[in-house]
């Protein structure tokens, strides 16, 4: 029999990641994760352009730009299984332990009514006009973004077709801070009027989330373009963003 030090794990369970959304109909949301995920994987890259400048030879000037941080991970959901090693809320809990306790035939969790919680944050928010931002919480880690892409993976099923066991591939991408990136560069600071050429899958809302940090300003991009219409963009063409003066 061994006796010594417990596991720290067993006496302090350890945090589960939680999931806030910080605008928008769904504002003030929490998600608490059911298991938390086993690593989560941030990354981050560089593009080098070149452009010629006026009144210098025509040499070229290697201008770098950077994209927004992108943080990725995969969750794990079971509706078959209980105890303290599940997340969710009080009433999760008490639901996963009654559940455990029913025959696999009787079971009644469907795991999809928690894969959903996470995967509608990718719906479009009239109020917003963009999808929900929201706040990755987990011990220090400390995330604000929203998710761009998501997959789900149902990976086992009870006798009634059910689902009841599922993966989940997440990837968030970071809004900016603008006070940090405006002191970082002067080419993406937001006091700054800037051009930009609409690529396919432009939005006004992810222009004002890379330029601004926040999705409220795709307002000021359309009155500054004259777009009556802000979810009309054509490729090809070329937009003003007016900088923000306070």
């Amino acid at each position: 029999m061994y006796v010594g030090v417990p596991n720290p794990n067993i006496l302090m369970p350890v945090q589960k990641m939680k999931i806030k959304v910080t605008a928008g109909k769904l504002k003030g949301t929490e998600i608490t994760v059911l298991y938390n995920p086993e690593q989560y994987v941030q990354s981050r890259s560089i593009n080098m352009s070149k452009e010629n400048i006026i009144g210098a030879n025509g040499q070229e000037s290697q201008i770098p730009s950077g994209t927004s941080e992108v943080v990725s991970f995969t969750l794990f959901f079971d509706a078959m299984s209980a105890g303290a090693e599940v997340g969710g809320d009080f009433g999760d809990s008490v639901l996963f332990a009654a559940n455990s306790l029913l025959p696999s035939a009787a079971k009644v969790l469907d795991v999809r009514d928690y894969t959903e919680k996470i995967y509608s944050l990718m719906r479009f928010d009239e109020d917003i006009h963009s999808v929900p931002p929201v706040k990755l919480m987990w011990g220090s880690f400390q995330f604000e973004g929203y998710l761009a892409k998501c997959t789900q993976h149902f990976t086992k099923f009870n006798e009634s077709g059910i689902p009841v066991r599922a993966t989940m591939d997440c990837e968030f991408h970071q809004v900016l801070n603008l006070k940090k990136d405006a002191e970082m560069s002067a080419f993406g600071s937001p006091d700054t009027t800037k051009y930009r050429t609409v690529t396919q899958g432009d939005s006004l809302w992810s222009m004002a989330i890379r330029e601004y940090g926040a999705a409220e300003q795709w307002r000021l991009i359309a009155s500054a373009n004259g777009l009556a219409n802000p979810r009309r963009l054509r490729t090809g063409d070329r937009l003003v963003l007016p900088a923000i003066v306070d």
